[in-house]
């Protein structure tokens, strides 16, 4: 019986034979790579479809750049490992949050549970006064009080949500309260 390494191409002639169009280097290349590429994807990415999308592209670029590969600076695994990394990263940087309107977040949020009508209605003009202090918000101070304060989110949540430090999630929440208080005192004494 022969050794393994006599079995199986070594990672560097794969690669070669990938970079060159190979068919069966190709497929070997792939079937050998493809799990490590795809986990440290969705590990960075964290959707299964978005690591779908950067394992592919990994691929692609390492196809594209298999002939700069250069073993004195390190293996095959690490080469394609850093490649499926910046991809990630690149895909995350691509991703925006979706915006939404502060109003939007108000209209869909469910009713309380076990609420008595009565107190519904008295609550409807406590709303629209809420509603108008909100419009004197920042956009960006908007969400972030809806989404805490309505939606029930944390900072960090809405640090992730947004795509932005959790300081600035904080400080968002903290000014925005600040101002819808002093916007809401403001609509009391003008009603």
């Amino acid at each position: 019986m022969m050794p393994p390494t006599l079995l199986s191409p070594s990672d560097e002639a794969l690669l070669a034979g990938y970079a060159a169009s190979d068919p069966s280097a190709s497929a070997a290349f792939v079937e050998r790579f493809q799990r490590r590429v795809y986990g440290l994807a969705l590990t960075v990415v964290g959707e299964p479809r978005a690591a779908e999308d950067v394992a592919q592209e990994a691929m692609v670029r390492a196809w594209r750049h298999g002939n700069a590969f250069d073993a004195r600076r390190g293996s095959v695994v690490t080469w394609l490992l850093t490649i499926t990394r910046n991809a990630a990263i690149d895909a995350l940087r691509v991703r925006r949050p979706v915006a939404i309107d502060p109003d939007d977040l108000i209209a869909i949020t469910p009713p309380a549970p076990g609420r008595d009508p009565g107190d519904v209605v008295a609550l409807h003009g406590d709303i629209d006064r809420m509603r108008v202090a909100l419009t004197t918000l920042p956009e960006e101070q908007r969400r972030a009080v809806v989404m805490a304060g309505i939606w029930g989110l944390t900072g960090r949540e809405i640090a992730e949500r947004e795509d932005i430090p959790l300081g600035t999630a904080k400080t968002r929440i903290r000014a925005g309260l600040r101002r819808l208080h002093s916007a809401l005192a403001d609509v009391q004494h003008t009603e």
